[in-house]
């Protein structure tokens, strides 16, 4: 009902099923990504300065509640985002926030790298971000 099926772009990418999503939740997802990057911006400097002993709890839920409403919004449009780029990089973005947060790998290194992973992930091309991965 509304999917399309491994829809192929112009040069021939294989892209995951798109789904349709209202409007108003396309804007809403413009709100809500503009607090989860104020709330990413606080999470990052905490661990990149040293000002805090570790982020604000304020900040830490409404990263993780608005990035579960982003991830929503976008699997409402994106299907299969599972096995897209984007939803790689954000699988591989948790792993490295958790990798830090339970200090198995070093916190500053890895809260960068995660930030890295996600503006290339949410940032590539439409054709490179939802490629459909085997």
């Amino acid at each position: 009902m509304g999917d399309k099926s491994g829809k192929a772009c112009g040069n021939a990418v294989k892209m995951g099923r798109i789904g349709n999503r209202p409007y108003w939740v396309f804007v809403l997802s413009i709100l809500i990504r503009a607090l989860h990057q104020v709330g990413a911006a606080v999470f990052l400097a905490a661990y990149l300065l040293d000002a805090v002993p570790a982020p604000p709890r304020e900040y830490v839920i409404a990263v993780m509640l608005t990035g579960v409403l982003l991830l929503g919004s976008e699997w409402m449009r994106h299907r299969q985002v599972y096995r897209e780029i984007s939803g790689v990089a954000t699988w591989l973005k948790l792993l490295l926030l958790g990798a830090a947060f339970h200090g198995f790998l070093p916190a500053q290194a890895m809260v960068l790298l995660a930030f890295i992973v996600a503006s290339i992930g949410s940032h590539a091309p439409k054709e490179v971000r939802h490629r459909l991965l085997p």
